[in-house]
């Protein structure tokens, strides 16, 4: 099946190269372009298309207002978010992923990175730059939106003692292989839970199934404790 990717940008040049960079995978296609965020918002709903590319500054709508429109709409909830910024620990990038972005990436990123980058969020897994994961969970992830009631504590409780574990092992940056490596189990049963975490706690994708893990206080920032 053809990922078709929506691009919002002002910067025509980056809009034009990125189109004919996508363009050229098999598996991949431009179906719209945006130079702002209310363009997005609107091409979103008429394309519906299975990746937005979202830069972050852009003039009047910006891409966080419009990553928290696309994402906050029942009829779009099948549309993924991948912000592209120059800045990578920017409050800005926490505040998108609290919104429902899949995860995000710098604009220095390679050409082979980012059309990887747009099928792993496609396949509804989080992409997280390493350079600033680390960064915007010890500061921003773990702090709560102010008079914001998640209710995740009460649907935490819904999960069984595996999913809570292997939840907590995902949030803490590992990979379904290593995970399952771990837990001597099967990557696919591994997947099974992450997919059933997600659906009991409302997550769009494993991005905000990791927000979720931190703000709930399931997990806390810092390295994992000692056996």
């Amino acid at each position: 099946m053809t990922i078709r990717v929506l691009l919002a940008d002002d910067h025509a040049l980056l809009r034009d190269t990125f189109r004919i960079l996508i363009n050229s995978a098999d598996d991949l296609e431009v179906v719209g372009e945006a130079s702002n965020g209310a363009e997005a918002v609107t091409l979103a709903g008429a394309l519906q298309p299975d990746i937005v590319i979202m830069d972050i500054r852009m003039p009047g709508t910006d891409g966080l207002a419009a990553t928290t429109a696309i994402c906050a709409d029942p009829a779009l909830s099948d549309v993924r978010i991948l912000i592209l910024t120059t800045f990578e620990t920017d409050e800005y990038v926490a505040r998108a992923l609290r919104a429902g972005a899949s995860g995000f990436l710098g604009k220095d990123v390679t050409a082979d990175a980012l059309l990887d980058a747009i099928r792993t969020v496609a396949d509804g897994d989080a992409l997280l730059s390493p350079a600033a994961t680390k960064m915007l969970v010890s500061r921003f992830l773990v702090t709560p939106e102010p008079a914001a009631d998640t209710g995740l504590p009460e649907q935490l409780s819904s999960l069984t003692a595996r999913e809570r574990e292997v939840m907590i092992m995902a949030a803490r940056g590992m990979s379904n292989t290593d995970i399952a490596d771990m837990l001597c189990l099967s990557p696919l049963t591994i997947r099974t839970h992450i997919q059933r975490a997600m659906t009991k706690l409302h997550a769009r994708d494993r991005a905000q199934l990791v927000v979720a893990a931190y703000q709930s206080g399931l997990v806390q920032s810092g390295p994992p404790a000692a056996p």
